[in-house]
């Protein structure tokens, strides 16, 4: 890391991991950018907007803070933003390190640990969920005699819907327990969890029957606007809860959304979030909505993007240039645009052997965007969590229910051959 840089008078933000597309988004919005990033996922797509890169493993925040501090030393910069999972808490942590503005740790680390997050809520009377802690099947065995059936399992501290599980029957106990404990013995990737100890205990909580949805917020000094509210139209895979299908806005009635929009706002309230955005998954049960879990980020897959068709909305570019006065805060949810939706390419599993369809998808009049993450020669895994699925297609529509079929019918027109692998 070379320290040698001329200041320009521009603002300054450290952006902690995530993909290209938030360096450039920061350039444009005219600020000199120090990007934190995993070294083999740094290249020259980043050049043109970073000033310096710290290549580092950023989850690694012993290593990181000391970098971070001797750059800030010598040529400060205002902030550390991360729009990504695994940045969330190494940006709060510096920014509470130098004393710049940011979302207080205490807050990140309480939307990251879902139990804590279950207690606090209860305490507040907050979407009430029954949930405790388990370590063993007959942690799970006394908490469905306690509950009753059907109960959920999952990590206490991670995303993307790695790890979920639901017990039906009694009979499913003591093999969900296995196959939950089995996880730890996986060789996961860099970056693929956040946190190396997440499968030694487990959260249980009540399953909560209804429809999904997800909120998708901006807050302003603690004001909430709900930017958009996005439908889960279709799940799947082994576990049953990998998202195949999004579609904006949503189609749930009014007076639902107006409760879901309160809950919101008095979670977001509650766990101290004040600045940024938040992406908070909601179960409409018959109790009323419920709070599933919820990060201060927005939302993966192509979220950013169909905010933008729907509700003319580029979350990003709030996330990087509120604080700097690069955009103004919005001072009420804006009115849906269009319709929008998403549908995940979910190839037969085995070695990829051609990918062909992507030139007439993107000449579409119905196409927003595409991204195939599947080459010949990658091996297709059978569907256990969102990563494993070939990718996705967002398309536009007059409304929710004309972009899902437009979504269904790209999805269709990708065409991932692949064989058996031997």
């Amino acid at each position: 890391m070379s320290l040698d840089v001329e200041p320009t008078g521009r603002p300054r933000v450290l952006v902690v991991g995530g993909k290209p597309k938030l360096v450039r988004k920061a350039r444009e919005l005219g600020l000199d950018v120090v990007h934190a990033q995993y070294p083999d996922a740094y290249d020259r797509g980043h050049w043109p907007y970073v000033d310096q890169a710290l290549l580092v493993d950023y989850g690694d925040i012993d290593r990181l803070l000391p970098l971070a501090r001797a750059l800030h030393a010598t040529y400060p910069f205002q902030a550390a933003v991360a729009l990504f999972e695994l940045g969330l808490l190494p940006a709060a942590r510096i920014n509470e390190e130098l004393g710049l503005d940011g979302e207080s740790v205490d807050t990140v680390e309480l939307l990251l640990d879902k139990w804590r997050m279950r207690r606090h809520l209860a305490a507040k009377g907050i979407s009430p969920v029954a949930s405790a802690i388990g370590r063993s099947a007959q942690d799970l065995r006394d908490f469905v005699a306690a509950h009753g059936l059907p109960v959920i399992v999952k990590p206490v501290r991670e995303s993307g819907s790695v790890g979920v599980f639901c017990v039906r029957d009694d009979a499913e106990v003591d093999a969900v327990a296995e196959r939950y404990r089995s996880l730890d013995d996986k060789a996961w990737a860099p970056g693929d969890l956040a946190f190396a100890d997440s499968f030694r205990e487990f959260l249980m909580e009540e399953y909560l029957d209804g429809p999904e949805i997800s909120v998708e917020s901006l807050s302003f000094d603690g004001r909430h606007v709900v930017v958009g509210i996005t439908d889960k139209a279709a799940f799947g895979g082994g576990s049953g809860f990998v998202e195949l299908g999004l579609s904006q806005p949503s189609v749930h009635p009014d007076e639902t959304l107006d409760e879901v929009r309160q809950l919101v706002a008095d979670f977001l309230d509650a766990v101290g979030l004040r600045n940024g955005p938040a992406h908070t998954e909601i179960r409409l049960t018959p109790r009323g909505p419920r709070i599933i879990e919820s990060h201060n980020r927005i939302g993966g897959y192509g979220v950013n993007e169909m905010v933008e068709v729907a509700y003319g909305v580029d979350m990003e570019r709030y996330t990087l240039g509120i604080r700097f006065g690069k955009v103004e805060p919005l001072t009420g949810s804006p009115a849906p645009r269009a319709g929008v939706a998403l549908r995940a390419l979910t190839p037969e599993p085995g070695r990829v052997v051609e990918v062909t369809g992507v030139d007439a998808v993107r000449a579409d009049p119905a196409f927003v965007d595409l991204h195939v993450k599947l080459r010949p020669g990658d091996v297709v895994n059978p569907l256990t969590w969102n990563e494993d699925i070939g990718g996705y297609v967002i398309a536009r529509g007059t409304d929710a229910a004309d972009a899902i079929a437009h979504s269904k019918r790209l999805a269709e027109a990708v065409h991932v051959r692949t064989e058996p692998v031997a």
